[in-house]
């Protein structure tokens, strides 16, 4: 074995199945945890003093198959209120479990805890401030501040335990606290450890009816996190608690449910997860038929086709790091992760035109250029392309057509496994080669082929209903075999609608890229004809943009701008989705650039985490403008906020208009 191997404590299978038993948590009449379906939830986006505005939007939830809802009580009198929202609740015929959202407030969490079946506390900003300053502590002045976090904390757990209120101990990566950033860093370490301090306390006092979180703006560090956390429980000997599944600030329509999927559906393919939130920058109701996509595609997953067992777990699933490659052409090696577009199933007469896929034909100066989410290589299959391709834009072409060719520059033969394992070392393609493997197939004779080619690429294909594992299992085998051939995953989905298609993807591919699997990314439909050129068209666009979505979703290839946008509650100080939806039309042309937009200063510079710039909501009216972390501008109004923005990113070197961005393509 050439490879470290790590034993995996978080999931009990990497390739079989089954969901994580916790214990159940009774919420109102809706328990969570054990063998009870996995829950969805959201959260209100009204002021919670206006008790008919936020009913109604209750109502609304629930009509969508809502099971639990959050909302906000950023302090006592909203807290008080929550018993008139939940009385006219109970008036209209809705049972549903309501759930306080408490920052910085432990006083108005006493008084929820009374009223409402679960509370929300985050430890980052529950019992501690915010400065972000750095401390050093020994570790008599650590216990200290630990006994001063229970003070504040037993009263409520008391309280919880005497009104039979469940409790979510929410860790947000972006809210740890200054003690816990001194003590640990900004890891996925320090968000656990953040959690622990308080579950333990609960324990000591015989109070099991929690619920944990572990969210992150950053899918990487969610899943990590989330990873961590149930290996510590265990090794502490803590009870297996349910866990709340969110990405925090994931965004609006396609880009937050890719991003979503990519973090949620990592751990759910690992049984983890007892409760969805997915945290779009919409109204909530639209939130739960995506949570319900997400989860539904578990209920029936544990009778999926057998695959082989995996003992260990070849690579650190708690930090990323990509797996080592060589590179072969443009792939692998240090390259950011390729995208290539499935082209084979309309005639080739049809690919004059490659705007769907990011590269265009200018006819006045008789050239191609791209955008920045131009496909990297388009597979033909057997119909190749008759034109001359964009520079850059390469071919990939199976292997009886491409025997025939001519002219072979730029283009690149495409074998199955049988015909590769059937060519004679003589008659093997010289130089880049694309071989496809498929899960089931994995012979030690090809792993042995791969051994002696290392100009072949794996195009890594299974038929499995579990293919995120089916297709793990074949990367854990290439790094103990030693094996550094680049590998493409290949994924191909039949007809269902575009959203299914969003989050089904960013599930198999994503949860690979997290881990630092993949040096490339092949998307397709069924095989069934293309039946006109405008449904082609618009299906090419849609697996184009899908594919640098879920890459960029993953944190491993930026090729656009990323809004961090929180999804609005009672706090939020402005209209969130129309003042994401302007900072978008004025800065969508900003590769790579992160924009956090906060509604107000609890979703401020920490929920941002690593965003380049924020825009956050301090007052009615009044926005402050940060780079990173750091407050620039305060107090800017409103109506002038989005140009000063602007500004801020001019000032630093990285804004370009849109008419010059044209003017290069």
């Amino acid at each position: 074995m050439n490879q470290m191997t790590l034993a995996v404590k978080y999931t009990e299978s990497l390739t079989a199945y089954t969901r994580r038993k916790t214990r159940v948590v009774n919420i109102g009449d809706i328990p969570m945890g054990g063998d009870y379906p996995i829950r969805l939830q959201s959260m209100t986006t009204t002021d919670t003093m206006d008790t008919q505005g936020t009913v109604e939007q209750c109502l609304r939830m629930a009509a969508a198959g809502c099971e639990y809802i959050r909302i906000t009580a950023p302090s006592v009198k909203e807290a008080e209120n929550l018993r008139n929202i939940k009385d006219e609740l109970r008036k209209r015929g809705c049972t549903i479990p309501l759930v306080a959202d408490i920052h910085f407030t432990p006083n108005a969490a006493e008084v929820a805890a009374r009223i409402v079946e679960k509370v929300r506390v985050n430890p980052g900003n529950y019992a501690d401030k915010k400065r972000f300053e750095t401390i050093e502590y020994t570790d008599s002045s650590y216990q200290a501040e630990l006994d001063r976090i229970r003070e504040k904390f037993v009263p409520l757990v008391k309280i919880c335990q005497e009104y039979g209120t469940a409790m979510r101990i929410g860790t947000n990566h972006g809210s740890l606290s200054d003690r816990i950033l001194s003590r640990y860093g900004d890891t996925p370490l320090g968000m656990v450890e953040s959690a622990l301090e308080f579950i333990r306390i609960c324990e000591e006092l015989k109070y099991y009816d929690i619920v944990i979180s572990m969210k992150a703006s950053n899918t990487q560090v969610m899943v990590q996190a989330y990873r961590l956390l149930v290996e510590k429980l265990d090794e502490e000997g803590l009870q297996p608690y349910p866990l709340h599944l969110g990405v925090t600030e994931a965004g609006e329509a396609e880009d937050g449910r890719i991003k979503s999927a990519v973090g949620i559906g990592a751990l759910l393919e690992d049984g983890l997860g007892d409760t969805i939130r997915v945290s779009l920058t919409e109204e909530p109701e639209y939130e739960i038929p995506v949570a319900a996509k997400l989860a539904e595609r578990y209920a029936a997953r544990s009778s999926h086709s057998f695959i082989p067992e995996l003992k260990e777990y070849p690579i650190n699933p708690y930090a990323y790091k990509r797996r080592e490659t060589k590179e072969v052409y443009t792939i692998g090696g240090s390259n950011v992760p390729r995208v290539i577009i499935d082209l084979s199933r309309a005639n080739a007469s049809d690919y004059k035109d490659l705007k769907s896929i990011g590269h265009f034909y200018l006819p006045e100066p008789d050239k191609w250029t791209m955008n920045d989410q131009g496909a990297d290589f388009v597979y033909t299959g057997t119909a190749p392309i008759d034109f001359m391709l964009p520079m850059g834009l390469k071919e990939i072409i199976d292997y009886k057509i491409w025997l025939g060719l001519n002219d072979q520059t730029n283009k690149f033969p495409y074998l199955t496994s049988l015909e590769a394992l059937a060519l004679s070392s003589s008659d093997k393609p010289k130089g880049t080669t694309f071989v496809e493997v498929w899960s089931k197939d994995l012979s030690p004779e090809l792993i042995q082929l791969f051994k002696e080619h290392d100009d072949f690429i794996a195009v890594l294909r299974t038929r499995n209903d579990h293919a995120m594992a089916a297709i793990r299992r074949i990367f854990s085998i290439f790094i103990t075999e030693g094996i550094k051939n680049p590998c493409i995953v290949r994924r191909d989905y039949g007809g269902i609608d575009n959203e299914s298609l969003h989050l089904y993807a960013a599930t198999d591919v994503g949860g690979l890229l997290i881990d630092g699997l993949g040096d490339g990314i092949l998307l397709g439909r069924s095989q069934a004809p293309i039946v006109s050129q405008k449904v082609e068209f618009e299906e090419l666009k849609v697996l184009n943009a899908l594919s640098f979505g879920i890459l960029q979703a993953a944190r491993t290839r930026m090729s656009k701008t990323e809004y961090i946008s929180c999804p609005s509650c009672g706090r939020t100080l402005f209209d969130l989705q129309e003042t994401t939806a302007m900072i978008r039309k004025r800065t969508d042309h900003l590769k790579g650039i992160k924009i956090g937009i906060m509604g107000c200063i609890v979703n401020g510079p920490g929920e941002m985490a690593d965003a380049d710039y924020g825009y956050v909501g301090v007052g009615k009216g009044k926005i402050a403008l940060y780079r990173g972390q750091e407050v620039i501008k305060k107090a800017v109004p409103a109506e002038q906020a989005v140009d000063e923005l602007i500004e801020l990113i001019r000032e630093d070197g990285r804004w370009i208009s849109p008419m010059e961005m044209n003017l290069q393509f």
